[in-house]
């Protein structure tokens, strides 16, 4: 076919084509995705977050003094597609920043510190409420887990759509897991944070739910889990999250060691102490690196931290490269909804042992990619572990399997049924006319 590009051209009224607003604090990667998919669906009108930093910006060259500092503040950059779409609440996202930098931990603390991740959520959840009512083109707001309720409130009002974003598993799910590794391991129980969140935060969860329209789940096993929230009415889509480019395959290891990587918070909540034991059983054949940031000060102990490689916290791309230097990552979550860190660590190569609580089943064929092993079971992980080390050729083999499989997992179709969905819920209100089509 050719011709001139498609024409976007007004329906009934005043409707336009950009109907939808999106809102998220931090935008982390599969934010950013729905984003993109939004505006090159036509569906965005604005995207609401907290930091939009302006790479190559005055700013940006200020922070040049300290690359870990700039590789930082770029994770906050948006692709120039998203531009002209960008608003932001940022006060009290720089807060939390610069709090943590001067150790102020108890304006940190979760629902009650001025600059904890809750009041973060909550207040962009405000602003984007106030917000709503001069948009008047909107047709529906899409918000995510623990940040709608304000924003679903007044679309309510307004008679606008709700799309919900649930990219976890759902919080009585949660507390029931981690009530049980409480009960099971008391010396981790300190790791367990949703243990502490507070009836109201929980009651909020729910009352996001039961406003929302369609929810969207990137996972079979987050899905089942809000069979157990009440009030939900609306149909649960799954749309599984995507991976990026392919890497380049990591040399082999010349010391005959296995390499282990694990990304996520120093929790049980992630599975830790299992694999923590698992690597001491195997008797310092394998080399672990854990990157992530401790949540307790008394477990792990940090003996067991020195004996492996700990790195607190990483900028994405350094990460990636990180990854490219592993053979295995572990993640044996006890509930997950689909980490961002497995397509990831699949399109470097990295062969993945992971529980069905992590989304193992929705991104793994067990044996040939990676290997699916039982929640709470350090010698499930020790069993795989010690299979890749006896047989090199079985770990190449699967290796270049994860990333056969992190090719077809793409963000383009991601996006594209992250698209379909929305347009479900908003009917398109615009008429495509393609001008000297030929062919």
């Amino acid at each position: 076919m050719s011709g001139s590009p498609l024409v976007l051209q007004p329906g009934n009224g005043d409707n336009i084509s950009e109907v939808i607003l999106l809102s998220h604090p931090t935008a982390n990667q599969n934010v950013r995705q729905a984003a993109l998919a939004l505006a090159e669906a036509g569906l965005l009108e604005e995207f609401w977050t907290c930091i939009n930093w302006q790479q190559g910006g005055f700013l940006d060259r200020f922070s040049g003094y300290s690359p870990r500092l700039q590789k930082e503040l770029r994770r906050r950059s948006f692709p120039a597609e998203l531009t002209p779409f960008i608003r932001t609440h940022p006060w009290r996202e720089w807060g939390r920043h610069f709090t943590a930098r001067l150790g102020l931990g108890q304006l940190m603390r979760n629902e009650g510190g001025a600059f904890g991740m809750d009041s973060v959520y909550f207040s962009l959840d405000r602003r984007v409420a106030r917000r709503l009512s001069s948009c008047r083109t909107l047709q529906a707001v899409y918000a995510y887990d623990n940040g709608a309720l304000q924003t679903f409130r007044a679309a309510k009002k307004l008679g606008l759509k709700c799309i919900y974003e649930h990219p976890v598993v759902y919080w009585r799910k949660v507390r029931e897991y981690q009530l049980e590794e409480a009960e099971l391991n008391p010396a981790w129980a300190p790791t367990l944070g949703a243990l502490r969140d507070s009836d109201e935060k929980l009651a909020q969860k729910d009352e996001e739910l039961a406003m929302a329209d369609v929810v969207i789940t990137p996972s079979l096993f987050s899905k089942e889990s809000l069979a157990h929230a009440p009030g939900l009415s609306a149909r649960i889509e799954i749309v599984p999250y995507g991976a990026p480019p392919l890497g380049q395959e990591a040399a082999p290891n010349d010391n005959g060691r296995l390499r282990v990587l694990f990304v996520g918070s120093l929790s049980q909540a992630k599975g830790l102490g299992y694999l923590l034991e698992a690597a001491a059983s195997l008797d310092r054949q394998i080399d672990l690196t854990l990157v992530g940031q401790r949540v307790s000060a008394l477990i792990p102990k940090q003996t067991d931290l020195d004996q492996h490689r700990w790195i607190p916290s990483l900028p994405h791309t350094d990460l990636v490269m990180e990854m490219s230097r592993q053979d295995v990552l572990v993640l044996p979550s006890l509930h997950e909804g689909l980490p961002l860190v497995i397509p990831e660590a699949m399109a470097q190569g990295l062969t993945v042992i992971a529980t069905p609580h992590a989304a193992g089943p929705s991104l793994i064929d067990d044996g040939v990619d990676g290997f699916i092993v039982p929640i709470r079971s350090a010698p499930a992980i020790a069993e795989k572990l010690e299979l890749l080390l006896r047989d090199p050729a079985r770990l190449h083999e699967m290796r270049a399997a994860a990333r056969r499989k992190a090719a077809a997992m793409t963000w383009e179709t991601y996006r594209q049924r992250l698209a379909e969905v929305a347009r479900e819920v908003v009917p398109p209100s615009v008429k495509e006319i393609t001008h000297g089509k030929s062919g």
